[in-house]
């Protein structure tokens, strides 16, 4: 069985909903059976992971991005209701598949200043990046690394003081994340867990939209609902909500054409 999420569309949260699916890891190697072939561990067909990743991450990424009928939104915090739920891997992802479908440049966000995890994913290192910005002065790109190809950037947590937490809701937060629209066409955040820090909702207040993560088998739908209930008070539009580690019982190949 492979590991995915789904893509709930307009987060009512509602289990009526036809989800877009999307394996949660940037690239997903190929899984082997015993007997050396490639399958998904079930009684059905071959699954190609990679094949799968990159087309469900298209349908994704179009849902939310490139087939809105009015102003796509431009800058999405993605966030997890828990700790743990696989926010940064799926933020990944999408930035990822976002980079190679348009022409315009990318920015990742690192929001988690406590627990960050975007630097690893992309074998680079979280020093000079976002606190550094707040602090410093210079061109907001001077602190963006580049990643693959040539319209995707990472601009990292960077250098974390006691205090840096409460950058988070400053004034230079607010003018710097105003560079960042004017220099970058897409940005993508990614938060930290919402039922334990503000930051999200710092952030939430600046940008087009949440994307919510929620963990299968996990996350209480209670908790979920009382999250996007306290966002859409705050002034915040909920684009969606994504079911994490999503395991189907079934052969993939029959569950495609349900």
């Amino acid at each position: 069985m492979s590991k995915n999420f789904e893509l709930m569309q307009q987060a009512g949260l509602d289990q009526s909903l036809r989800p877009v699916r999307v394996p949660d890891v940037p690239s997903s190697p190929r899984r082997r059976a015993g007997n050396g072939h490639t399958n998904d561990h079930t009684k059905g067909a071959p699954l190609d992971i990679e094949q799968f990743a990159r087309e469900e991450s298209h349908r994704l990424v179009q849902r939310i991005f490139l087939l809105q009928t009015q102003a796509p939104p431009r800058a999405v915090v993605f966030a997890g209701i828990d700790h743990g739920n696989g926010c940064s891997e799926i933020c990944a992802t999408v930035a990822q598949t976002l980079a190679s479908n348009v022409r315009g440049s990318i920015c990742l966000l690192e929001a988690n200043l406590r627990s960050p995890a975007l630097p690893a994913l992309f074998g680079t290192t979280n020093h000079h990046g976002l606190t550094d910005a707040l602090l410093q002065e210079g061109p907001i790109r001077s602190f963006a690394k580049p990643l693959r190809g040539d319209n995707l950037w990472l601009l990292s947590s960077g250098s974390l003081a006691p205090d840096s937490a409460k950058l988070l809701n400053s004034d230079r937060l607010k003018a710097r994340f105003a560079e960042l629209r004017k220099e970058f066409d897409f940005i993508l955040i990614d938060a930290p867990p919402l039922t334990r820090y503000a930051d999200a909702v710092a952030f939430g207040q600046m940008t087009d939209g949440f994307v919510l993560i929620l963990e299968a088998n996990v996350t209480r739908r209670e908790a979920a609902l009382k999250v996007s209930e306290n966002l859409r008070a705050s002034g915040i539009q909920v684009l969606g909500a994504v079911l994490n580690k999503r395991t189907f019982p079934i052969p993939e190949s029959l569950y495609s054409k349900l």
